[in-house]
């Protein structure tokens, strides 16, 4: 007798369709072009193999039993999925990627990235994007250790090397801003570094695999509360329990609406350089998902976007 992975072939479930939807096995046989005798014994070798009955033959309907209905709902899922995987092959085919994965640090607009993914989608392509959110160093190591393929907001330079190519997304300023409820929001400016460091720092992990990673704004000895985002730097500064420097375009609201403070400090207020890179193709021509980002990332606008717009952090 056979198994079922042997009787259970993309042809087998669509015959079974075909006898569902003509109601009986003569009007199949006809649809199939089939002698009706022969599509009989197809369906009882799959009946004998799955040792279950399909089809109630006690009257002249091909009437489907429990057990069938429950083989159909799974067969024609199958079948959609047999379609939709040589579409795919076909696409992929013509130059698109199968998956691009994206490495974006917490820093960017999480509005912009969700923006931007619709547009591609928009275009119905074969590609599946695959989005990670990275802290730091970690960005370009996602880069560099080929788990991703394209990284944005990189917070240092980029080397040159045949693999990785890299451009400038633009510069970030932050500043330093604490709650006012923090003793540190009556403090006399500029608040010398002494002052800062009596008080708990709260800072950024660098998702960094390798290596202890990039630390920024720490003093020697300081107390530091670290937390595994960005957004979560911002909460934390919100309920004052710690200071620290964010971006601008962040804490902006906050500052308007009086949730934050900003204080000047004897360090001068950091601008973070920011980078994009990508993995050079080994075969010397860019997938079209990949030049598809990289010509959005050449608007001078959508960088804009991406620094600014940072009322919606990633979570």
């Amino acid at each position: 007798m056979q198994n079922p992975r042997e009787v259970l072939t993309p042809e087998a479930l669509a015959m079974l369709v075909a006898i569902a939807d003509a109601g009986s096995f003569a009007g199949a046989a006809r649809s199939l072009g089939m002698v009706p005798s022969a599509l009989t014994y197809r369906v009882r070798q799959i009946e004998d193999a799955l040792d279950v009955l399909l089809f109630d033959r006690s009257s002249r309907q091909a009437k489907v039993t429990e057990a069938g209905t429950e083989l159909l709902r799974e067969g024609r899922r199958l079948l959609a999925d047999v379609d939709a995987v040589a579409n795919r092959v076909k696409r992929v085919a013509t130059g698109w990627e199968p998956q691009l994965s994206l490495a974006v640090d917490s820093v960017v607009s999480h509005a912009t990235m969700m923006e931007l993914c619709e547009a591609f989608y928009a275009l119905n392509p074969p590609t599946r994007i695959r989005l990670r959110e990275e802290i730091l160093s970690g960005t370009l190591e996602a880069l560099t250790s080929g788990q991703a393929d394209l990284s944005i907001g990189v917070a240092m330079e980029v080397a040159s090397s045949p693999e990785i190519e890299a451009r400038l997304l633009g510069e970030m300023p932050f500043i330093f801003v604490t709650a006012p409820h923090h003793p540190l929001a009556k403090a006399v400016e500029p608040i010398a570094d002494a002052v800062i460091g009596q008080h708990r720092a709260v800072a950024v992990a660098d998702s960094v695999q390798r290596g202890g990673g990039l630390t920024y704004g720490l003093l020697a000895g300081q107390d530091v509360f670290t937390v595994p985002s960005m957004r979560a730097k911002l909460e934390a500064q919100l309920r004052g329990l710690g200071v620290g420097f964010l971006p601008e375009s962040l804490v902006r609201p906050y500052l308007d609406a009086g949730h934050l403070v900003s204080k000047r400090v004897e360090r001068p207020n950091r601008i973070v350089r920011l980078h994009y890179a990508w993995r050079t193709p080994a075969r010397g021509t860019q997938g079209r998902a990949l030049k598809w980002w990289l010509q959005q990332l050449e608007s001078a606008p959508t960088r804009q976007a991406l620094l600014e717009r940072q009322s919606q952090q990633w979570d």
